[in-house]
């Protein structure tokens, strides 16, 4: 089948995140200037420069009690710091939980029953239970076309990983199983890994 995306899909529901995936998912933790901490997952997600180290998600949709976006991204405006934390399959329902449309000063950390831990390079808090989490300076946030959405682009300045997911030197994403975010409802685990040499190493 072919549609023109101007059209809309003639599908019961809208296949687009379905064929862009897997996505991974950035669980972004901020603070604003009140101290509050805030906790969000984001699937337009990825890491997309190593040199430096640099990461992005997008925001697509907005609070009634933000102008024009949700708490993450008016927090990072802020502030200009966040912290991507990485979501394992153990955390599967604590992520929902802090995937709620909560009042801007309401804490996820405890409504998902997580642990907030200090950073070191930056002021926000990182969730402790993740097997990784990346602390983050701000770049610059994007507008997009559309309402309410932004890219925000961030620079790593620290990274932490749990000890028990090093395995002889590698940090081996199957002794926690991220998440992925699929299309609709759904997501995937994962649980298996194989490698590919390039044809010219």
């Amino acid at each position: 089948m072919f549609y023109r995306a101007e059209d809309g899909h003639p599908l019961p529901h809208n296949p687009f995140k379905a064929i862009i995936s897997p996505r991974p998912i950035a669980w972004i933790s901020t603070i604003d200037t009140q101290g509050n901490a805030n906790l969000a997952p984001y699937s337009f997600f990825n890491g997309i420069a190593d040199a430096p180290m640099q990461v992005m998600f997008a925001s697509t949709a907005s609070k009634p009690d933000q102008d024009d976006t949700k708490d993450t991204v008016a927090n990072i405006r802020a502030t200009g710091e966040f912290c991507v934390n990485i979501v394992s399959n153990a955390l599967q329902n604590a992520m929902n939980v802090s995937s709620t449309g909560f009042d801007k000063d309401v804490d996820e950390f405890q409504k998902a029953g997580l642990t907030a831990a200090h950073c070191n390079t930056i002021g926000c808090p990182r969730v402790l239970e993740a097997p990784a989490s990346l602390e983050c300076k701000l770049d610059q946030i994007v507008t997009l076309k559309g309402a309410s959405n932004f890219m925000v682009i961030g620079e790593v300045t620290g990274v932490h990983l749990r000890d028990e997911c090093i395995v002889d030197g590698i940090f081996d994403v199957t002794t926690y199983e991220p998440l992925a975010r699929l299309g609709y409802r759904d997501y995937a685990k994962v649980s298996e890994v194989f490698s590919l040499a390039r044809p010219d190493d």
